[in-house]
């Protein structure tokens, strides 16, 4: 192969590569914001800090005024929705979101406040919040997916919220209802420094309330009516065991509502129904201790009744305990794992209830 044909294949190749789409997903406080579109604030003037390494959330933002903040939201444009919330608490319940995506089959922008009034797509309400936006705008550039937009405020909320949506599941007219995110994650930012953290609030606390009832009320109390139930030939050794059972279990279960009082106060939530619950539980196992005092003699006509009352409550104690611990984990967004190892225990309780009851009609 002679010179100039050596020169053609390269030309050939040259073009071919060239013809190719780049399609870049980086950006970086290290390179300048450079939009195609005219933007009401200096995009030069924007401090930058990089909010969540692990989805490559670049944030940009700017006091343009005295009340006015200036924002830009940098993503890798996946099809998918991109979201930041300004949270009171670092929860998402409560807080307003500005939500952007861009339509993969049209290219059509949109940008959206949210309120997120409850966790359930059905309560994450479209046009509403409590965000005075005064200019939004969303545009896919270089394959990253860009929000920018104003807040009339005078300081942000430092705990922001991030989250990223599935993929090819964009909102869409007339609702405009949000699917349920992928991935989320909860920061802390300083807006002198741009440092960011992961923020968890009262993490240690809301461990405690959880073990805690979960433990008491959701496996203990259980555990002791299984004894007070299939132990019975040992007496009086059942008795006592099921008496300090029930006791050890109603001690955590009401540190653990303390915790959740506390918990409540600190972090202003808005947990009613699993509040509500929580007290009614409580209330039953207040019943339940004052029953153990005022139990009559076996000789007692009445005892049978009390059987019967005491045996009641305490099921219906054990019903509401094991749906409110599930509620409480879907509350905490704690997802599959806790979820998982509580379903596991309760299995593992059935399973040796069922054969301990089939012995016991066995023995009738």
């Amino acid at each position: 192969m002679n010179t100039s044909s050596i020169s053609i294949v390269f030309i050939i190749i040259f073009c071919c590569f060239s013809s190719i789409p780049v399609n870049s997903q980086t950006d970086s406080c290290a390179s300048n914001l450079n939009l195609n579109r005219q933007l009401p604030f200096d995009p030069t003037a924007l401090h930058c800090a990089p909010v969540w390494n692990s989805h490559n959330f670049i944030l940009r933002y700017v006091q343009t005024s005295p009340n006015l903040w200036s924002f830009v939201l940098s993503a890798p444009d996946a099809n998918s929705y991109v979201a930041i919330g300004f949270s009171n608490n670092g929860f998402m319940v409560g807080s307003s979101a500005v939500v952007g995506w861009v339509s993969a089959t049209d290219g059509s922008a949109q940008i959206k406040q949210y309120f997120l009034r409850e966790q359930s797509p059905t309560q994450v309400l479209p046009d509403s919040g409590n965000l005075n936006i005064t200019y939004s705008m969303a545009m896919s550039q270089s394959s990253r997916l860009y929000l920018a937009f104003q807040l009339l405020i005078d300081q942000p909320s430092s705990r922001l919220i991030y989250s990223v949506g599935p993929v090819g599941r964009l909102p869409s007219a007339p609702s405009y209802q949000l699917t349920e995110h992928r991935d989320k994650v909860s920061t802390a930012l300083n807006y002198n420094t741009g440092q960011t953290s992961n923020q968890n609030p009262h993490s240690e606390l809301r461990k405690s309330h959880g073990i805690l009832n979960m433990l008491g009320w959701g496996v203990l109390m259980i555990i002791g009516g299984m004894v007070g139930r299939y132990c019975k030939q040992w007496d009086p050794v059942w008795f006592y065991a099921h008496v300090g059972i029930q006791s050890l279990g109603f001690t955590l279960g009401l540190s653990g509502v303390i915790c959740g009082f506390v918990l409540e106060d600190r972090l202003s939530a808005h947990v009613s129904t699993h509040k509500g619950l929580g007290i009614f539980i409580l209330a039953l196992g207040c019943l339940q201790v004052m029953a153990i005092l005022a139990r009559p003699d076996k000789s007692s006509k009445v005892r049978k009744y009390w059987n019967w009352y005491h045996h009641t409550v305490g099921r219906i104690l054990m019903v509401f305990a094991i749906a409110n611990v599930f509620y409480g984990i879907h509350l905490g967004e704690k997802g599959t794992g806790w979820n998982a190892g509580y379903g596991i225990t309760l299995a593992i309780l059935f399973i040796i209830s069922l054969i301990l009851e089939i012995r016991l009609w066995m023995r009738k």
